[in-house]
């Protein structure tokens, strides 16, 4: 349950080792952030994290596997976190892989297995969560999901199209959600320096794990549905959405 100042005591990251996720919750921590659950498939770097968190104040974090791509087992994970955790406050829903856009142009397999984590993987937990969040009265979800799926690029068309069906997923969420107490945050990151673009050149309007985290958090505390990072990506992916087709196939990107 929500503390008497309105923010989460207790949080859920279904992609635990995510660096915009752990930001986040390194953020929340100090506000009174006391129980965190950790779903992720790497359970040495979620132990080490686990720790981590302990030191700076968790008093009780969670550990769980979780395979974004096992889509069945998704409900009795989330049937499982409720029932040994009671409330949750707040979902942080980072699941997703970027991929190799020249491989999967080549590889079906490696197509579906970006499209199935970033979109099939989100929805089939996002469900379940709503349903508990509905039936305990309240809570949020935050979907990371990325500027990449507003227009789909030629450089990134199978990452940016399973990132547009995750956000769009996300939004009739939320609008299904309205009345139950619980609503869903989007979060539209652009270029993050983090482990999933590690060795890529930064591009314009780069951001970190940390400016994204302060963008949540900060959004989470005035309502927000939809939050751009940085806010000024708002206005230029707007321009890029509305460019005429012949004019959007000439730009570099």
């Amino acid at each position: 349950m929500k503390n008497a100042l309105g923010e989460p005591q207790s949080v859920l990251v279904l992609g635990g080792t995510s660096d915009i996720a752990l930001a986040t919750v390194r953020l929340m921590l100090p506000r009174r952030l006391r129980t965190v659950v950790l779903a992720g498939r790497d359970q040495a770097a979620m132990s080490r994290v686990a720790d981590e968190l302990r030191a700076l104040g968790a008093t009780t974090v969670g550990v769980e596997p979780f395979d974004a791509l096992a889509t069945d087992d998704h409900a009795t994970l989330i049937d499982r976190v409720f029932e040994r955790h009671g409330d949750i406050d707040l979902a942080l829903v980072a699941v997703g892989v970027l991929g190799d856009q020249e491989r999967a142009e080549a590889d079906n397999a490696e197509a579906v297995r970006i499209a199935a984590t970033n979109y099939l993987g989100a929805l089939s937990t996002c469900l379940p969560l709503a349903r508990h969040m509905a039936r305990q009265g309240h809570g949020t979800i935050v979907v990371l999901s990325s500027v990449a799926g507003e227009r789909a690029r030629r450089s990134n068309f199978i990452y940016g199209s399973s990132k547009a069906g995750l956000d769009a997923f996300a939004q009739g969420l939320g609008d299904a959600l309205h009345g139950t107490g619980v609503r869903v945050m989007v979060v539209r990151p652009g270029f993050v320096r983090s482990k999933m673009t590690e060795g890529m050149p930064d591009v314009p309007l780069s951001t970190t794990p940390e400016v994204v985290a302060k963008a949540i958090v900060e959004g989470l505390a005035r309502g927000a549905t939809l939050v751009h990072v940085p806010r000024s990506l708002r206005y230029v992916f707007s321009a890029i959405r509305h460019l005429p087709r012949p004019l959007f196939r000439k730009l570099p990107i």
